[in-house]
């Protein structure tokens, strides 16, 4: 299609009434699967199966968010100008797991060992904002970030999520100093330039990773007697974390399952047991998954939580350890979580409409509608997906094509607007595809199709005397 047709008289009109105004909403109410992965990996490569970490092979869990945060990954230079450049091998491996699933990596945010990655379903993209993503060290006196903690702070469904991964001071005589950079990651975490409620006001805080409190009091061969007899309780009350709750009414704020499983640290890496080295440090439950909620009236059961008005409601399903990891002195832990909520944001910003597509030539048109308050920015564009099973799409930047929205907009009207999108690199292929409109501003997709064949393309002849019909 030329591009002046555009003017050909009725041509807009046309398009006009042939554009269902219809717009997608989320439910009223409803429940997302969460699942929390930590892990201190100690440097070792990603070499292992990580199925059974992901419960890929659980047939009962219909996941919807994956949110993993590694410790300790390889950071010496050579590593991290490669990573620089390209994909870490950790991050390249959940995508690869997780994309023929539908999952999108929609944030990442990296500090020397520590990585945070958050992964959503597609059709939840429009309704995620990533508000901000922060490295706070505080290794060799605040400067090294060997130690500290990284956040993704967004809007989910219009409630406010805070994610934190931190790796907290190793060593028993060192809980002081970990209660204080646990502190100190708190405070750090402030929005200014956002329109952002302070971080004790978001609906809900997820804190975890390798925060290295230590058994106190016990000795070596009575922790371990202990753990052979899964008597837990008794390790558990003498945990610092558990002691320091007592003391600390912030602190006694964040909840955490049962500890029901082994210590997770330190193991002789490449089995089961645990330390058999000169040292032979006492286990420890090092690795943690806490939740915080804005506010928390008494609950008769200490896994859910929820506000007043029970709009917003998170119950902890699973906490386990995965001891079939053996890569690393740590086990791997999880913890899995329905969250219960009625949206805030209940329709998309951008609605798109691949089924009023039109391709003709090399050109294809795509209608989406906006809502009264979205700001769109000359820096908008929208990418255009495959999604197959085989491969899926791994992450925003993952496109086969894309068109900045504000250089290409076919100017006519309010809504529905109209972009061309060039396709001719896209051979015709019985793959579908998906359209995200990608905001500048909001940092974040904030539209996305369902799924959609391109149709068969039609080349004009030069002896044609009028112009195909749309193929929709």
């Amino acid at each position: 299609m030329q591009h002046g047709d555009r003017n050909t008289p009725g041509y807009r009109e046309g398009i006009m009434s042939a554009v269902s105004l219809r717009r997608p909403s989320a439910p009223k109410g409803f429940a997302l699967s969460v699942h929390v992965v930590t892990w201190n990996v100690a440097s070792a490569a990603p070499t292992v199966d990580l199925s059974d970490l992901l419960q890929l092979n659980n047939q009962d869990l219909n996941l919807d968010i994956y949110i993993i945060g590694l410790q300790e990954m390889n950071f010496g230079i050579i590593s991290l100008l490669s990573d620089a450049a390209f994909e870490d091998p950790w991050s390249s491996l959940f995508m690869d797991m997780l994309s023929p699933l539908n999952f999108v990596k929609i944030s990442q945010v990296r500090m020397q060992g520590l990585l945070l990655l958050v992964f959503a379903k597609y059709q939840h993209l429009p309704y995620i904002q990533i508000i901000s993503t922060k490295s706070t060290p505080t290794g060799l006196y605040g400067y090294w970030g060997n130690k500290g903690g990284v956040n993704v702070c967004l809007k989910l469904y219009g409630y406010y999520v805070s994610i934190i991964n931190c790796h907290l001071p190793p060593h028993m005589y060192n809980n002081d100093q970990r209660l204080e950079h646990f502190d100190r990651i708190l405070e750090s975490l402030t929005f200014e330039g956002y329109d952002v409620p302070n971080i004790l006001d978001h609906d809900l805080i997820l804190w975890f990773g390798d925060m290295n409190f230590r058994i106190e009091d016990f000795g070596l061969l009575f922790v371990q007697e202990s753990i052979t007899r899964k008597y837990y309780k008794e390790l558990w009350e003498k945990d610092q974390l558990f002691i320091a709750k007592k003391n600390d009414q912030l602190l006694r704020e964040f909840q955490e399952g049962p500890l029901l499983f082994p210590p997770t640290y330190k193991f002789d890496r490449h089995s089961n047991n645990y330390d058999t080295s000169e040292k032979k440090r006492k286990p420890a439950w090092t690795d943690r998954i806490l939740w915080r909620l804005k506010r928390q009236p008494s609950q008769a059961s200490p896994l859910a939580s929820s506000v007043p008005t029970s709009y917003f409601l998170l119950t902890l399903k699973n906490y386990v350890s995965h001891m079939a990891y053996s890569i690393s002195d740590h086990k791997p832990v999880t913890g899995t979580f329905d969250l219960e909520l009625n949206p805030l944001m209940s329709v998309p910003l951008i609605t798109m409409m691949p089924e009023h597509l039109w391709t003709m030539e090399n050109d294809m048109l795509i209608s989406y509608t906006s809502t009264p308050e979205f700001l769109s920015s000359s820096w908008d564009w929208i990418g255009l997906y495959k999604v197959i099973q085989q491969v899926g799409m791994r992450h925003i930047n993952d496109y086969v094509a894309y068109v900045w929205v504000g250089d290409n907009q076919v100017s006519y009207g309010n809504n529905p607007n109209q972009v061309y999108i060039n396709i001719s690199a896209i051979p015709d292929t019985e793959d579908q595809f998906l359209l995200c409109y990608y905001s500048n501003n909001l940092h974040s997709v904030v539209g996305i199709s369902q799924p959609f064949k391109i149709p068969i393309r039609s080349f004009l002849r030069e002896d044609t005397l009028y112009e195909p019909e749309p193929q929709i």
